[in-house]
This record gives C-alpha cells, sequence and structure tokens, in this order.
C-alpha cells in the first residue's frame, strides 16, 4: 500500500474575468493579468510538491514567490495556449475543462476511466491520457496536481484507498508516456471532497473523479521544478 504525503499549497489568485481570446469563454484571468504577477509573485505563496512513498521518496519542488517575476508577463499568453490546446484535444471525451486563474482543472468521471471499484484505467481512456500527456510535455513549466475522489458509498477506509490508487494510476500512465515524475503532487481524498449532493445517483456519479490541476511554475527544460531536494 503507497501511502500519499500530502502537499502544501498556497495560491492567491489575481482576478479578472475576461474573455480567453483562444476560446472565447469567461474567464478569471487571462494574458492581461500575467504582467500584474510579474510584480505580485508574492501572493502566490510557496507550493510544495510533495511524493508518494515508494513512487519517487524523497522527491519535491518549492514554487515560491520568484514564479511570476521568472515568467513575467508571458504567463498568461502561457496558460492561455495551455488551455486551447487542451480544450481542442479533449473536446467530446467527457472530460471537462474549468480555468480558475491560471490553474487548469481537468474533471475526469470515475465512469469514462476506471470500472467500477477498480483502478486499472479503461483502454478507451488510454487516448484521452495520451493527449493529456502530448500537452504536458509541451507545456514542460507546469506542476500537475493528481486528486482522487470518491462517492459516500462504502466505507471511509475503503473510498479513501480507491481515490488513492485511482490518482495513483493516472499518474503512472503520464509518467510511462514520459511526463517527469517529479512534477506530480498525487493525493487521494476519499469522499471527503463532494462537488454534488451523495444522496442521488447523479450527485454520487459526479463525485466519482480524477481532478487533473495544471499550474503554471518556473519549471526548466525537461519540466524540472525550480528547486528539487
Amino acid at each position: 500500500m503507497k501511502t500519499i504525503v500530502p502537499a502544501l499549497a498556497a495560491l492567491a489568485i489575481l482576478a479578472g474575468c475576461t474573455t480567453n481570446p483562444y476560446t472565447g469563454e469567461s474567464q478569471l484571468s487571462n494574458t492581461a493579468t500575467g504582467a500584474g504577477l510579474g510584480a505580485g509573485a508574492g501572493a502566490l505563496g510557496g507550493f510544495l510538491v510533495g511524493k508518494a512513498t515508494g513512487v519517487n521518496s524523497g522527491t519535491a519542488a518549492l514554487v515560491g514567490t520568484g514564479v511570476g517575476a521568472l515568467i513575467g508577463g508571458g504567463l498568461g499568453a502561457y496558460v492561455d495556449n495551455q488551455e486551447s490546446e487542451l480544450r481542442g484535444y479533449l473536446r467530446g471525451t467527457g472530460v471537462s475543462v474549468t480555468r480558475v486563474g491560471n490553474r487548469i482543472v481537468l474533471n475526469m468521471p470515475s465512469n469514462i476511466t476506471f470500472p467500477t471499484d477498480g483502478d486499472q484505467i479503461l483502454p478507451a481512456f488510454d487516448p484521452v491520457l495520451n493527449s493529456v500527456g502530448l500537452v504536458l510535455r509541451k507545456y514542460d513549466r507546469s506542476l500537475v496536481e493528481i486528486a482522487g475522489h470518491t462517492d459516500s458509498q462504502g466505507s471511509d477506509n475503503y473510498n479513501l484507498d480507491l481515490s488513492r490508487r485511482r490518482a495513483l494510476a493516472v499518474e503512472d500512465f503520464l509518467t510511462e508516456v514520459g511526463i517527469d515524475a517529479r512534477r506530480f503532487d498525487v493525493r487521494g481524498y476519499g469522499e471527503t471532497q463532494p462537488i454534488a449532493d451523495n444522496f442521488s445517483e447523479a450527485g454520487r456519479a459526479a463525485n466519482r473523479r480524477v481532478e487533473v490541476s495544471i499550474i503554471p511554475t518556473e519549471g526548466g527544460g525537461g519540466g524540472r521544478p525550480m528547486a528539487a531536494y
């Protein structure tokens, strides 16, 4: 059994509701806020990425207040372009793409990703994760949080374990297609973070998911974080 080491994250999102020039959708932040991030990088705080014991123990990335200053005004365009490509690849797959500030969140419902009560990725979902991997390889200055979630059916311990195993399965797939393992923060939350009620099948289905959050940072070539130790 692999134990997930929690990560410490502090993100203060700079908001400014505008229209994304690539997607035509309203969002909280766009290219115009990138320059502001250069001066106000301290709002992002520290972001400590921990790894699962036995998966990549001892590797971590600490991203501090230099993020905005190092990426500067190009941050908004970087995230805009990454979001646009993800939306293009994932359209019609059942995976939703949500933009919150400069964080891109991919919601992967378990019914299209895993068999019931299982942690082996369905073969039909392989092309979707391949597409995500393609974008992550291209945009290698991003850290990736993978969070597993379940509904409230079953015991707390069972749900926590299942959510962890599913999150790890997604991480394993992405590392196998060439994404640097040091970019990942993998956690299971079980039933503790529902996004819908657990009293209906539709609500429970919405809660059974893996969320992949992509956060831009001062990564070097090959996705290396600013500081590894």
